[in-house]
Formats: structure tokens, sequence, C-alpha cells
């Protein structure tokens, strides 16, 4: 890296786009995922250079970045090409709650802001803290969040986390261990027999069809499709494993779970 802090980066995820945003540090961003929704502004700022498991190398190369920022195993190989293409890459990996919250006070100390990160963590903390607090009627509501629905995929960590913060409890709680979304295939029978009062949709980037999973095999007798309480959650708030899944994504399972008993 020939400047410190860096003063050209280009996030190949969504997470550290908003984290630097809400750092105030957004102006050194200089590329972003196309999958980057938060803020909003961001679809105007700044340019595109990669999906979510590919990306315009050139495109990157020519933007000169200080330094990339990437995402776990799934972006590999992109990470491997900038490296040979000799581009400083920090690739994070964060997946459950105290990860995001490494991946933010890291993230802050990479760009010179390391108090404003730490203030940062700090909200969050306090903010899961008081919701995690919040008297809730008993018992738990029990809770299947599905990833995705052909084959069924559940239990992402920071999710799960998120559930019982919220005052649910997730039906599949050993999943959120399996990093590999095969890992986490569970079968529409298991599903059944968990008997969840509460279905959280998120189809990773999909609309979730309330239909469709009431239509599966046997799934009538399941208390979440007898009462009707299928609620799809937006993946840029759920399946982005910082700030947004920290705050609008908690917010939408404690209405899920709780309606305004938030």
């Amino acid at each position: 890296m020939r400047h410190f802090p860096p003063r050209r980066i280009i996030c190949l995820t969504e997470e550290t786009v908003e984290t630097l945003y809400l750092l105030g540090e957004q102006d050194r961003i200089v590329g972003v995922s196309g999958y980057a929704v938060r803020p909003p502004q961001v679809r105007r700022e700044k340019p595109r250079v990669s999906a979510f498991v590919s990306a315009d190398i050139p495109k990157i190369t020519a933007l000169e970045p200080d330094l990339v920022l990437a995402f776990s195993d799934l972006q590999a190989a992109i990470a491997s090409d900038l490296v040979r293409a000799g581009i400083d890459v920090h690739v994070f990996n964060q997946r459950d709650v105290a990860g995001i919250l490494a991946m933010v006070r890291t993230l802050g100390a990479l760009v010179g802001a390391a108090s404003r990160a730490e203030e940062l963590a700090l909200g969050f903390e306090r903010r899961l803290a008081v919701i995690a607090a919040t008297p809730r009627p008993s018992p738990r509501p029990k809770v299947y969040f599905e990833e995705w629905d052909d084959p069924l995929i559940s239990g992402i960590g920071w999710v799960s986390e998120l559930i019982e913060i919220a005052g649910g409890e997730d039906v599949f709680p050993d999943l959120r261990y399996r990093q590999a979304a095969k890992d986490r295939i569970v079968s529409p029978e298991a599903v059944r027999a968990a008997r969840p009062d509460i279905i959280l949709a998120s189809w990773c980037g999909k609309k979730v069809v309330p239909a469709r999973i009431k239509q599966r095999d046997g799934w009538n007798e399941i208390p979440a499709v007898r009462d009707n309480r299928i609620v799809e959650i937006k993946s840029p708030i759920i399946l982005q494993p910082g700030p947004a899944a920290l705050t609008d994504g908690i917010d939408a399972i404690v209405t899920a779970l709780w309606g305004e008993r938030s």
C-alpha cells in the first residue's frame, strides 16, 4: 500500500461500503459491488466493478486502488487475481455478530478512523443489548429462517444469533457454525418436525413467494403456515454481515416476532 490511510478503496461486498459511509470515510471509495445499495446514494456516487463471485479485474486495476476489501472464500478467486496484479487486498471472514463488530473496528483501523469505529461498534453493541434485555412473553417463538428455497438452506450464523437476541428460538441453532451454504441444507421433513411458529425467509436476492412455502408437502401442519406467519426479510438488510443486519435487520426480526412490541 502506497498511502496510509489508503486513499482509494474498492469494496467488493456491501457491508464494508456501508461501514465506510457510517464512518464518514466514503470519499475513499472508488468502486463498489453491484449489490451495494446502502446507503441509497451509493448507487449514484460510486462505479460498480463486481458482482459477488466475479469482478472486472481490468476495471479495478484501472481505478488504481490502494486497497481492495473482499469477503470470505467466496471471493478467494477474485482476491487471488488482484494479488497477482500487485494490488493490496484485505479479505474479511465475519460469520457472526462478534465477527461483524470486529470487522467494523478493523476497517476503522485500516482507514485511520479507529476511535470513530470503536464508537460505532459500541453503539451497535448497546443497541443489541437493549433488544436482548427487553422483556418478552414466554415461551419463546420457534423460528425457521430460510436463506434459499431449492434446496432449503437455513442457519446462517449471524441471523441465528439475531433471532435469539430478538427473543426467538432458532429451530436449527447448530447450523449457525457451518460456514458453507451446502452444509446448511435442511430437509422439508426436518422443518415440519421442528414445527416453527414463525418462518422468516430471505431468498438471497430473489422475491420470497409465501404461497410456494405453504404448498410444500405436509407443511399445512406447521404452526407458522397454519397461522399465516411467513415473513419476508429483504436480503440487503439481513444477508450482509454488517451494519444493516445489526440495525434494520434485527428490527425486522423483532417486528416479525412481536409486531409493535419492539
